[in-house]
């Protein structure tokens, strides 16, 4: 009986677990299937928006780690700037060599920043990257064997490589984002990774003095420091190289055949745009002046205003903090401007931008009181840095075929900037004081007439293709 009775029951239990199968297998089962297509469908394509605090599908994954490990690529590259007081009195420098040290540093990377603009449309970005770190590391941990002004010299010119570190940023987020906002995150991606330049401004002397603490001597603290920064860049090596792509779609190996479709850009091709020269002396204008003040702040304050190397390196850091948040306000304009007047628009943004950087560094020229020349570093700052922020806006729109080529000879031009800058401050004739400005002369004179340049050409095409690189 108890048999019979259950027998019922457990026909309709099989009925409905079965039923449940069938109506999961056909409508939610096929239902879900769709949108997970459908989402890996959208994290193969570009972003249309920035999510800051998002660590969400390989574009923001890829946009964290390069802003940060550019940010280690300054401790790097200026690492030794603050520290220039020590390592001066340590291998007996004048102020030509020490001038020279700082072309050094700057014009290295000049060369480096074709190049590697070239092997980011080539090779990838995530190989590119991976490589310069490794490589660029080896002159950092080893600079402290230099024993002379000669070994030193050729010890910085080699760590100036590390500086197109910023032409494989740029290019790598203008492939993982949508054009309407390249200009804005570009900009982001650029002013944290340049944070860096300040922070390592205050970092490493402190570095430095803990090193000493422990009982060590100045001319051994400054050479034990720089294997940190060197230590750093191999970690962003592996990291780089293990959790980004260099697009949306996979990196180049996995999408080659869509690549090959592509037209190849040559480089006479892309160089007869005017446009990319008035966008690189631009930024000679802007970047150029940044890498220059990283070069020298520290100095400058330590023997102007006779502070310890720890307080000079606090103010410079400051002029390297405003990266914070200066650079992402000049792209974010950009594309606000960019939206309703066109690449026009954002050339002439660019123009007036430059402008008032150049007149802000007049008056810190004049500073004759440390608040007013804080004060006025601020100032030249935010409008050096929205300069930054803005120049890269445009650039990848100008030639949609060779991104790299394009950022990479832009690139250069702000380190051929800042080459030429570290002319005057190695002269004995001049002071630093008049150094600076006559370089805000020509940083105003080079914003008036960037404001003649048509930068309109294409326009339409470029903002509505998508990144065909990517």
């Amino acid at each position: 009986m108890p048999a019979k009775l259950n027998f019922p029951s457990t026909i309709v239990e099989k009925g409905l677990s079965w039923g449940r199968k069938i109506f999961n297998q056909t409508f939610l089962y096929k239902g879900w299937t769709i949108i997970q297509s459908m989402k890996s469908l959208n994290s193969k394509q570009p972003l249309k928006s920035l999510r800051i605090f998002s660590l969400e599908g390989i574009q923001m994954k890829t946009f964290h780690i390069t802003w940060l490990t550019f940010f280690f690529c300054f401790f790097g590259w200026f690492g030794l700037a603050p520290l220039m007081p020590a390592i001066r009195a340590d291998l007996g420098l004048t102020k030509p060599q020490v001038g020279n040290t700082i072309i050094a540093a700057v014009s290295a990377t000049i060369f480096a920043r074709m190049l590697i603009g070239r092997l980011c449309d080539t090779i990838g970005p995530r190989k590119t990257y991976t490589g310069l770190l490794i490589f660029g590391s080896i002159p950092v941990m080893c600079v402290g064997f230099a024993h002379d002004y000669v070994t030193f010299l050729l010890f910085r010119l080699a760590i100036g490589i590390i500086g197109a570190s910023f032409v494989i940023t740029q290019f790598h987020t203008s492939a993982m984002f949508a054009p309407k906002i390249k200009g804005t995150v570009n900009a982001v991606a650029g002013g944290w990774g340049n944070l860096g330049g300040g922070i390592t401004q205050l970092a490493m002397p402190v570095l430095m003095a803990a090193i000493v603490g422990l009982g060590y001597t100045k001319s051994e603290a400054w050479r034990m420091a720089m294997v940190v920064p060197g230590v750093m860049l191999l970690i962003m090596a592996f990291f780089y190289y293990k959790f980004t792509k260099d697009t949306p779609a996979g990196n180049y190996d996995e999408i080659k055949r869509e690549r090959d479709l592509l037209p190849k850009v040559s480089f006479k091709e892309a160089a007869g745009d005017m446009r990319i020269w008035a966008l690189a002396l631009a930024y000679a204008g802007c970047f150029g002046m940044e890498i220059t003040f990283d070069g020298v702040a520290a100095l400058y304050f330590f023997d102007n205003f006779k502070l310890s190397e720890t307080q000079a390196g606090f103010w410079a850091m400051l002029f390297g903090f405003m990266n914070i948040f200066a650079r992402a306000l000049g792209g974010i304009v950009a594309d606000k401007v960019g939206g309703k007047y066109g690449l026009k628009g954002k050339g002439l943004l660019l123009a007036g931008l430059l402008t008032l950087e150049g007149f802000g560094i007049v008056l810190f020229a004049s500073a004759g009181q440390l608040t007013f020349a804080i004060i006025s570093m601020l100032t030249f700052a935010m409008f050096l840095k929205m300069s930054n922020g803005a120049t890269y806006s445009i650039v990848p729109f100008i030639n949609k075929k060779a991104v790299g080529l394009v950022s990479g000879i832009v690139g250069a031009g702000g380190n051929f900037g800042g080459m030429l800058m570290g002319f005057l401050f190695k002269s004995q004739s001049i002071t630093y004081s008049e150094a600076f400005l006559y370089i805000g002369m020509g940083v105003a004179l080079i914003g008036m007439a960037l404001s003649l340049i048509k930068f309109e050409k294409e326009e339409v095409e470029e903002q509505e293709t998508v990144l065909q690189v990517a």
